[in-house]
């Protein structure tokens, strides 16, 4: 039962510490941190402008991509930018209604990435194992129902979150050692049990990613089948090539997305600067 002399409030705003313990290396770390922002949010605005412009692009693989892009850009821009005021000019205020706007971008851009990305191992797989069927499967109509699809399943998942912390009562610190926003974070700053933020906050979200990386493996699994079975050996090449570059950011997205989750709940002994830098990666 909680103490009757603490203050319950939201509080007005929330310190954000950045990366506790490297706080004299902030300005080396903006450095890349900024370089790998910039790249990414150019990199993937060209990609969309050349999308949109150039009709024989006009196909689902290219509007996935489009979308991953999309969902690129927003989810850097939900959390470098601010990380870097507080690099740079300390800036480590944030408002209790930004700090839950960007809690819900950051995990609804992750648990939406993920969808994308199943969404594109299922575009390859008719694309290699019913091509004279893929035309016909992926119209433009059913790309934007599966775009609907993707959005609506991740908001359902991802606005309870936001609706737990908003029921939380804080009477302890405002304090929170990271570079932003995030619902566990925040939810042990409460002075009431989280327990139903922890387990909805950890178990739903990340049953859904395992889910959409088991329908990724076993597409990828059939679509590896199908290639070896190709009797040219140019068209193997091109399907390999296709391949392995969506497998590569299958892997850089999911490896670090996967072990700051696992050690933020489990790996209470695991350097909290270490956490904060794969977060933020």
């Amino acid at each position: 039962m909680m103490n009757a002399n603490h203050t319950v409030f939201h509080p007005a705003v929330f310190i954000l510490i950045g990366i506790p313990g490297l706080e004299k290396y902030h300005i080396w770390l903006s450095i890349p941190l900024c370089f790998i922002y910039v790249t990414a949010v150019l990199g993937n605005s060209v990609l969309i402008l050349v999308i949109v412009t150039e009709r024989s692009l006009h196909e689902p693989m290219y509007m996935f991509l489009s979308m991953l892009a999309s969902a690129d850009i927003l989810l850097s821009t939900t959390t470098a930018p601010k990380a870097l005021a507080i690099f740079w000019f300390h800036a480590r205020e944030i408002t209790f209604d930004s700090c839950m706007t960007q809690v819900f971008f950051v995990h609804m851009m992750f648990v939406g990435e993920s969808a994308i990305l199943m969404v594109m191992a299922f575009d390859r797989y008719v694309a290699i194992c019913y091509p004279l069927r893929y035309s016909t499967i992926l119209t433009t109509s059913m790309v934007w129902k599966l775009a609907f699809a993707v959005f609506f399943r991740t908001f359902c998942i991802i606005f309870p979150v936001i609706f737990l912390l908003k029921l939380l009562p804080f009477c302890r610190t405002n304090v929170i050692p990271h570079s932003y926003c995030e619902h566990i974070g925040i939810a042990r700053l409460a002075c009431a049990d989280i327990t139903v933020n922890i387990w909805y906050g950890f178990s739903l979200p990340i049953l859904m990613v395992l889910t959409d990386v088991v329908l990724i493996t076993v597409s990828y699994t059939l679509i590896l089948r199908a290639i070896f079975r190709m009797p040219s050996q140019e068209a193997r090449h091109k399907a390999i090539n296709t391949c392995g570059s969506h497998f590569c950011v299958f892997l850089i997205f999911y490896f670090p997305s996967f072990f700051t989750v696992l050690t933020h709940r489990f790996g209470r002994n695991f350097p909290r600067h270490a956490h904060i830098l794969l977060a933020n990666l």
